[in-house]
């Protein structure tokens, strides 16, 4: 079965957040400048929101609960290790991906269910969520890199590599 392509579209915004990282040191990323939060949190909050909608809500699982509490929205400010953050976020997808690669362009237009209603949210709209999540974090880190001294950042969304990653919705 083919991977639908949002869940490509949001592989590819992960790999993103790996090219955004890549470099920082320990110290750095516990580095809170004000009023942002530090790159430590914001690996462990996008994984904590992958982990509620595909993990908690989708399945109604909770087999990590620090994913829930390493970097929780609303919440007081947690500043993890860059090396615990990572180490979740690498869990976490090991976890939802066998998930996601169930998806389908019909799966997409439903709602999980929260107490037998429907949640308010189609999964795809949850997932359009998720990678804009990313986009929004990647700025973010980008900002506190630049703050922090970084030069030669990326500048530009990463390679697409040898062939054309547009695939149309089926």
């Amino acid at each position: 079965m083919a991977i639908h392509p949002r869940v490509e579209q949001l592989r590819f915004a992960r790999r993103e957040l790996i090219r955004a990282i890549a470099g920082v040191t320990e110290d750095e990323a516990q580095q809170r400048l004000m009023p942002m939060n530090s790159i430590s949190w914001i690996v462990g909050h996008l994984a904590g929101q992958e982990y509620r909608y595909w993990i908690v809500r989708s399945q109604h699982l909770d087999p990590l609960p620090l994913a829930n509490e390493l970097a929780p929205y609303g919440k007081p400010a947690t500043v993890p290790t860059l090396a615990v953050a990572w180490d979740t976020w690498h869990t976490v997808m090991d976890l939802v991906d066998p998930y996601l690669d169930t998806l389908t362009s019909e799966t997409l237009k439903t709602q999980y269910l929260r107490n037998g209603q429907p949640y308010g949210e189609s999964i795809g709209s949850m997932i359009q969520r998720v990678i804009y999540h990313y986009w929004f974090h990647i700025g973010e880190s980008q900002a506190i890199r630049q703050l922090l001294g970084h030069t030669d950042l990326p500048e530009f969304v990463g390679d697409f590599g040898d062939t054309d990653h547009y695939r149309p919705e089926s």
